[in-house]
């Protein structure tokens, strides 16, 4: 399992480049976690990387990430690394077990959140956005109304880190693959 064969993989399956983005946004945040936690960070960011490889082909519950669960073990993906995937759709009601699960799932509405705050900035600039505005944003229910604040509180509470921290090390990844991310 290396990066450079999950981004084949996940380019296989994925052409929509804002998903991909998305995706590249999540990696980052990952690899951050991991290097907190004094985890595999390579690990970390693939999970981070394909955690939504299928869902441009499989965009319904009862396919995501489920068929795409199937694509990684057949390809000799390590057992936890689907796991994690699995994990980050609640609709599964699995248990978010290892520090990577929860990880996953923290870093990924919030991560997606943070690319929004961004586009209604007039630069639409990642390096111009700050952590108070990100908190400002969550408690308007009309901006970005589709991601589910309940799920970004839960990301934290499960990771057991503060809000302020989390949106502070996602939005700090993020910055640092602005030009990828186009912001």
């Amino acid at each position: 399992m290396n990066r450079e064969e999950a981004f084949a993989l996940l380019k296989e399956y994925t052409k929509n480049e804002n998903l991909i983005k998305h995706m590249l946004a999540v990696e980052s945040a990952m690899r951050v976690y991991a290097r907190k936690y004094n985890e595999d960070e390579e690990k970390w960011g693939i999970v981070g990387l394909i955690h939504d490889f299928d869902y441009e082909m499989h965009p319904t519950a009862e396919e995501h990430p489920l068929k795409g669960s199937e694509i990684l073990k057949e390809r000799g993906y390590p057992e936890d690394v689907i796991y994690a995937i699995k994990a980050h759709a609640d609709y599964l009601e699995l248990e978010r077990k290892s520090p990577m699960d929860k990880a996953l799932y923290a870093v990924d509405d919030l991560a997606g959140f943070i690319v929004a705050v961004t586009l209604v900035r007039p630069t639409k600039k990642l390096s111009e956005v700050e952590v108070k505005s990100v908190k400002k944003k969550l408690k308007d229910k009309s901006f970005a109304a589709k991601v589910n604040r309940e799920d970004i509180q839960r990301g934290v509470e499960e990771l057991g880190v503060p809000l302020d921290e989390h949106i502070e090390t996602v939005l700090k990844a993020m910055q640092g693959i602005a030009e990828e991310l186009g912001l």
